[in-house]
């Protein structure tokens, strides 16, 4: 009796405590592609990403800005405490001293001097500047695919995560109908042996079938929570929001979804690590021809304008005319010999363009190994899947027969709970084959490059 009521109270709190969820998550209902949105806008490698990307703007600003005009300014005033003196032949003050007279120590400056100008500076032709502007366009491509690659890695570990709770999920209802199913036949055999009918030894059977179901379904609880915990997590939501599941698992057409599997073919350029590649491809020649512009000459120009003035004290040096001054240049840089360090530094950027080569060759390979792994995986899946779906459906006649031949005296309660184990296992199986195949859904949506367009 004691257990009776152990049961029933277990029964009623986990009634309770799922309706209380149930409220909670009323708050936010995601369907699959809602989450993946919200991931794409809250999850932080995202984040992380974008302001990579907003970075390489700022790298592209500074590269253009290095081509236009320069300008400076510089404001002096100085106050020569003691001014120093230049020694000169006697005869430069005195044209009638002795040549062997001492040389004469003159003050050249005054105490006080200011000056103020500006400068011009202007970059006319540099070929590595030219080579960077080409470059800064590229560069901010590879920026941007790598917050797309971002997204993919992102839609993928949400989408599996969102699939990993669903399942979860229909795990917990299915346990909680063998629970209902297993006590309302305890309840059946309990009154049978009021009767005379069986033994109170078949009655612990199903009680014990009954603790071990509850058992099970606590640990599917647990993990229907940490599967919440986990999409949250990849989500980027904050884990003490609520969340609630809004496509369901009876919607998801099998039938469709085979057709989806049955093509495999893969275009390269559809996958955002190849793209990527080909943007590095981009960079690594680029690269190399700004090595080689080095042998170009450099040539820019200069104006500079300014004004000085210089008296013994300050009242004057403010008071009276400053002087003005001007200057134009024209700069040319001509490379003629660096001890061949531009040769070998060319050479150092073919051999990283031929790894970038050979990376793509490779990354070309992966990605047919993986779309035949995967498109083998979704096909086993669905085979398995197939299979487990049948087993279902056997073992629930299997459960049917038994209590009929039970409860008309030609059958045993160890075929009853037999069969209502192996219906749960079947059920278990099926649901774990569910999954299986969802994943290998995903997989295969991500090695085809159809997982997530930005």
């Amino acid at each position: 009796m004691k257990n009776e009521q152990f049961i029933r109270s277990g029964i009623l709190s986990l009634a309770m405590f799922f309706s209380i969820i149930s409220v909670r998550a009323q708050d936010a209902s995601y369907t699959l592609p809602e989450a993946v949105d919200y991931a794409i806008k809250h999850n932080v490698n995202i984040k992380s990403a974008q302001l990579d990307a907003v970075s390489a703007e700022a790298r592209i600003g500074e590269i253009r800005g290095s081509g236009l005009p320069q300008v400076t300014a510089n404001l002096n005033f100085s106050d020569n405490v003691i001014i120093q003196r230049v020694f000169l032949p006697a005869n430069f003050a005195d044209p009638n001293a002795s040549p062997d007279a001492a040389p004469v120590a003159v003050q050249f400056g005054v105490k006080y001097s200011g000056s103020a100008s500006a400068t011009l500076n202007q970059l006319i032709f540099s070929g590595s500047y030219f080579i960077g502007l080409r470059a800064a366009a590229t560069y901010r491509e590879l920026a941007s695919k790598n917050v797309t690659q971002s997204k993919v890695t992102v839609a993928e570990a949400v989408t599996k995560a969102y699939y990993s709770a669903q399942v979860a999920e229909e795990r917990a209802k299915v346990l909680d109908l063998n629970i209902a199913r297993v006590d309302s036949l305890k309840r059946e055999t309990e009154i049978m042996n009021k009767s005379g009918f069986v033994e109170l030894l078949d009655v612990n059977r199903l009680e014990v079938q009954i603790n071990n179901l509850i058992t099970e379904r606590q640990k599917v609880q647990n993990l229907i929570e940490l599967s919440y915990t986990l999409l949250k997590y990849q989500m980027g939501m904050p884990m003490t929001e609520s969340i609630k599941l809004e496509d369901k698992i009876e919607d998801l057409s099998i039938e469709a979804l085979k057709s989806e599997f049955s093509v495999t073919a893969v275009n390269y350029n559809s996958r955002i690590e190849y793209s990527l590649l080909d943007t590095q491809f981009k960079l690594a020649g680029l690269d190399l021809k700004n090595i080689r512009s080095g042998y170009l000459p450099t040539v820019s120009a200069s104006f500079g304008y300014g004004h000085n003035n210089g008296r013994n004290n300050i009242p004057d040096l403010f008071g009276t005319k400053w002087f003005n001054n001007s200057v134009l240049a024209i700069n040319v840089n001509i490379p003629i010999f660096d001890g061949f360090t531009k040769k070998y530094q060319v050479q150092q950027k073919k051999v990283a363009l031929d790894k970038v080569k050979l990376s793509q060759t490779l990354l070309e390979q992966s990605i047919d190994l993986e779309s035949r792994q995967a498109a083998t995986n979704i096909k086993n899946a669905y085979a398995t899947l197939e299979t487990q779906r049948r087993n279902v459906d056997l073992a629930k006649e299997i459960v049917r027969v038994s209590k009929i031949k039970y409860k008309e005296g030609v059958g045993s309660n160890i075929e009853v709970i037999n069969a209502e184990s192996a219906f749960k296992e079947a059920q278990t199986n099926y649901y774990s084959a569910l999954y299986d195949f969802l994943i290998s859904k995903v997989d295969l949506s991500k090695a085809k490059g159809e997982l997530y367009n930005d």
